[in-house]
């Protein structure tokens, strides 16, 4: 059976030496994100021997740091612009085995949303990845707007992937923990942070009426939801018609009509089940997560989930090839 997984990630050293080592806040710098660079920085190498022996077909690739997000307005397009001619460049003649979303300058909307359509239509990039705020503000306000235009418009999906927690957060929430390497960075990213935090951004979007601005827009999110499953039907409660908040339909039907979510890094069945029942098995999409994940692990979770084959292969590969368009 094709398999497709679309939160695999990618990091050049040659564009992170660009990042100036205050903007990071200290994040990604534990042990283990040291060790797993190498794994980043390589697409047809290793990456590919692993998707071989476990039968995945295609990986979509997204860069793995904020980037462009931390530079200034000045900066960042010129920065995505080069990172993104270089992902092009190094999946060219894999086309069958790599794609990409885009990496944009968002603290430059207009640019970003021109840098869209460029890597659409240059490189066939299937859509944008935007990993958490910028410059401590949330997609909802106008100034992104054009962003999210320009993707409804391409027809193509903004993945909206967690980011670097924003300084004052991460002062208040995950200071003063004990001196141990990763501490901080689990508990403010991958352990619980970064989860919350999106979930948080979507709420936005929704309570905001973005949402109901572009039915067209489509979003991914990954992790399962982003603990939104199972906190679905609270917030359905909380945000119903009338409550004072500018969405014009339900939270339900808005998340299963323009959000889709991806397994990455959720490999048990008890969270997967609470994902059917909430957004529906035409909005879930499989993903591993890798490096930070293996690809062992996440074809081990998919052979054991139980439904019909028809049922698996619409996680598997079915809903990402008609979400994202991809060539076979």
């Amino acid at each position: 059976m094709r398999i497709v997984t679309l939160e695999e990630h990618i990091s050049f050293p040659e564009m992170s030496g660009q990042i100036p080592e205050d903007a990071l806040g200290g994040f990604g710098k534990s042990e283990r994100m040291q060790q797993l660079m190498p794994k980043l920085a390589d697409i047809t190498g290793e990456r590919l021997k692993s998707m071989d022996a476990n039968g995945i077909s295609m990986q979509v690739l997204s860069v793995d740091s904020s980037g462009a997000n931390l530079l200034s307005a000045e900066k960042g397009p010129a920065f995505a612009v080069q990172y993104n001619d270089l992902i092009g460049k190094r999946i060219a003649g894999f086309e069958s085995r790599f794609a990409a979303f885009a990496h944009l300058p968002m603290t430059a909307p207009f640019a970003a949303a021109d840098e869209l359509e460029r890597t659409v239509t240059e490189y066939g990039f299937c859509g944008a990845m935007i990993r958490g705020l910028t410059q401590d503000k949330f997609l909802d306000q106008p100034e992104f707007h054009p962003i999210l235009e320009r993707a409804e418009r391409l027809n193509v999906p903004i993945y909206l992937h967690p980011g670097l927690p924003p300084k004052g957060i991460a002062n208040i929430y995950y200071s003063g923990l004990p001196n141990h390497s990763g501490t901080a960075e689990a508990l403010a990213c991958y352990g619980w942070g970064w989860h919350s935090e999106t979930a948080l951004h979507i709420l936005r979007l929704l309570y905001s009426g973005i949402f109901d601005q572009y039915p067209k827009l489509k979003l991914i999110i990954g992790h399962m939801g982003e603990m939104l499953p199972m906190m679905m039907a609270r917030s359905e409660r909380a945000f119903k018609l009338g409550n004072g908040g500018a969405n014009q339909r339900t939270l339900t039907d808005t998340f299963q009509d323009q959000v889709h979510i991806t397994t990455s890094g959720f490999f048990t069945q008890p969270p997967l089940r609470i994902a059917l029942d909430t957004f529906g098995i035409d909005n879930i999409m499989f993903s591993v997560d890798y490096p930070f994940s293996t690809n062992e692990m996440g074809i081990e979770f998919l052979n054991s989930i139980d439904l019909s084959e028809s049922q698996i292969a619409k996680i598997a590969y079915v809903n990402a090839d008609k979400l994202l368009n991809l060539k076979r």
